[in-house]
């Protein structure tokens, strides 16, 4: 990787500023090209140029975007904050220091699976690790693994049965990194001895939802390391970008989108895993789901993904690999999203108080400190958005007491406690 190639530069810089699947933030690149594009966020002022901002429209249009999001003077206003703050080359030195760099689309390694992502595919690619880069162009040996947080001893037996015989066949396993089943498809990954014929492939790749030059969640420090040492790492956002939940909800369509089948071996009714099947559904990609006791919540969300025929009933390693010998094709309609429960009180949906939100609201809520105050110049920075949402959704929030006024700034309120954090290891 050439650090001073520019459109390294510029793409690392955009990486920075743009949050994941920010469709207008892809348009521009698309329309200007990453050097033009990282050059007219950061250096020019006033109103978007009238032939851009037309390009823009008109591609997003093409792509059945949202009205709202076909304004580029709105892009600029959000992205401009963090642009200033951008350092692309500290972060590329700072990733090459660490065994790692950046991977743009123009790179032989980029991964064949994000045509299907269009305009939400990544700007970028940052990666760290030992493993062979070269298995990102190949999804027919990639297969994600993913589930609850909060998993089983159940749960945790299936995931590493499967990942038994699929690491067997030289399939690299694909997750998450977080608590749970996704640690648990790591490890057991990393515990099998590689197949003869497997080549150089990864045993595993963790895909993160925040930047690389930190391990996280920090429980699973030791294990990520592993995956370092034999894996790979990538993530979208660059170093230094913390998670939230933004972040995790966009790095979900990567993970569906790099492989040729997702399979869910526990989850429960509302899982973040159920996201990442259904996009890896909508991308035309085979899903499979792990069935465990009607009377678990924690297999609930794989009973609705079987029940809504959004995935195939999967129940060893065997069943697993037909997924691969498949045709390519949709294992749901892409407007086959997941519905609510109806009569079905086995399993109360979840509430939570950031429910209904928009995207915009979520964000700012994400940026919101629970101790020290922020002010709105700082949430701006910190959220990627303009002045005008940052006091229109602090409006929004405070209404809904999520979130106050204190001193000089703003911090995040709870008006139903906070959430235990579901898989954490238990501290002893």
């Amino acid at each position: 990787m050439d650090n001073t190639n520019p459109e390294i530069l510029a793409r690392a810089g955009l990486t920075h500023i743009i949050e994941p699947n920010d469709q207008t933030g892809a348009a521009l690149v698309q329309v200007a090209g990453a050097i033009d594009a990282y050059r007219l966020i950061r250096e020019h002022t006033g109103q978007a140029p009238a032939s851009e901002q037309q390009q823009v429209a008109e591609l997003l249009d093409a792509h059945g975007a949202s009205r709202s999001a076909l304004r580029l003077d709105a892009g600029l206003e959000r992205w401009r904050p963090r642009a200033a703050l951008a350092d692309p080359e500290s972060a590329l030195k700072l990733m090459t220091r660490l065994g790692g760099g950046l991977i743009a689309p123009q790179d032989p390694n980029w991964p064949v699976g994000f045509e299907a992502l269009g305009l939400a595919a990544p700007l970028a690619l940052w990666y760290r690790g030992e493993g062979n880069l070269g298995i990102l162009r190949d999804p027919s040996r990639l297969v994600a693994l993913v589930g609850s947080r909060d998993a089983t001893e159940y749960g945790r037996t299936i995931t590493a049965e499967l990942v038994h015989g699929l690491r067997a066949h030289g399939i690299c396993i694909v997750s998450g990194g977080a608590y749970g089943i996704d640690a648990q498809a790591h490890q057991a990954a990393l515990a099998e001895d590689p197949p003869t014929d497997q080549g150089t492939a990864p045993p595993t790749i963790a895909v993160m939802a925040g930047g690389l030059d930190r391990f996280y969640p920090v429980g699973n420090e030791d294990l990520l390391k592993a995956v370092h040492r034999q894996g790979l790492l990538i993530a979208e956002v660059a170093p230094g970008a913390t998670p939230s939940r933004w972040r995790f909800l966009q790095r979900n369509r990567m993970i569906a989108a790099l492989c040729a089948a997702t399979i869910v071996s526990e989850a429960r009714w509302r899982s973040g895993a159920l996201s990442t099947a259904h996009h890896a559904a909508e991308m035309g990609r085979e899903v499979g789901a792990v069935p465990g006791s009607v009377y678990s919540a924690n297999s609930a969300g794989c009973h609705r993904l079987i029940r809504e025929g959004a995935a195939t009933l999967v129940t060893d390693s065997a069943e697993a690999m037909e997924l691969l010998s498949l045709p390519t094709q949709a294992s749901c309609p892409a407007d086959a999203a997941p519905t609510t429960r109806g009569t079905d009180t086995t399993e109360q949906p979840d509430r939570r108080d950031y429910d209904g939100l928009p995207i915009q609201d979520l964000l700012l809520l994400d940026a919101l400190p629970v101790r020290i105050p922020r002010t709105a110049d700082q949430l701006a920075i910190v959220a990627g958005l303009g002045m005008g949402s940052i006091l229109g959704g602090l409006s929004r929030l405070a209404a809904r007491s999520l979130a106050e006024r204190t001193g000089n700034g703003w911090i995040r309120r709870f008006p139903n406690g906070r959430e235990p954090q579901r898989g954490a290891p238990t501290p002893t």
